[in-house]
């Protein structure tokens, strides 16, 4: 048992390369989850850090070979330059923050459509076209783009707030509540399963 906040961002590569592995490890503990998109360029600001493109070039190369490993090590299509990357997130993040508070859908898959718009389908997750359709195809009305704006924006905002007193500073972000256990990466999901086993 347990409960984990999960922070993400629907700009985030490595969020991408996660795919439902995360939840798939939170059903089998039994472990409740609470979606937390957030800004994550806006984090890289707070925090001082450069943004993927004022990074080194080093850097840019080591991340764009650690994609393609994963990729293939996952099985997992990707487009490892998307056509509208990055966009704005909001609209999209807002729409998850909304299917969360409505429920009665399927909000990891939801997330995962809108990934998958992002870095495998070149569609930008900008365009209520794209945000709408994710949104039926996963059971929820579609209508939930328009009508939970302001409080997606409002609590959009907060979860960078929240993330940053949690000290997070990348995407995806797990942390297990009620712990000092932190889990920062796709690549720490056996670490996190394997802690989960232990509550």
């Amino acid at each position: 048992m347990g409960h984990i906040d999960y922070y993400f961002s629907l700009l985030s590569s490595f969020t991408y390369l996660a795919g439902d592995r995360f939840r798939e490890i939170a059903d089998r503990h039994g472990a409740t989850v609470r979606y937390k998109p957030f800004d994550i360029l806006a984090m890289f600001d707070r925090l001082g850090a450069p943004r993927p493109s004022d990074r080194s070039e080093a850097r840019k190369l080591y991340r764009m070979q650690e994609l393609k490993r994963w990729a293939a090590r996952l099985g997992k299509p990707m487009r490892f330059q998307p056509a509208f990357w990055p966009t704005n997130a909001a609209p999209a993040s807002y729409a998850v923050i909304a299917a969360q508070e409505a429920g009665g859908g399927d909000l990891d898959g939801l997330v995962q459509r809108l990934l998958k718009a992002v870095w495998e389908e070149d569609r930008d997750i900008a365009e209520d076209a794209v945000i709408t359709a994710a949104l039926e195809a996963s059971g929820f009305d579609p209508m939930l783009s328009m009508t939970g704006l302001l409080n997606g924006a409002e609590i959009y905002a907060r979860n960078l707030e929240d993330g940053l007193n949690a000290g997070i500073f990348g995407a995806p972000f797990y942390i297990v509540t009620g712990t000092d256990e932190r889990f920062w990466g796709q690549d720490r999901l056996e670490m996190l399963d394997a802690y989960l086993g232990t509550l």
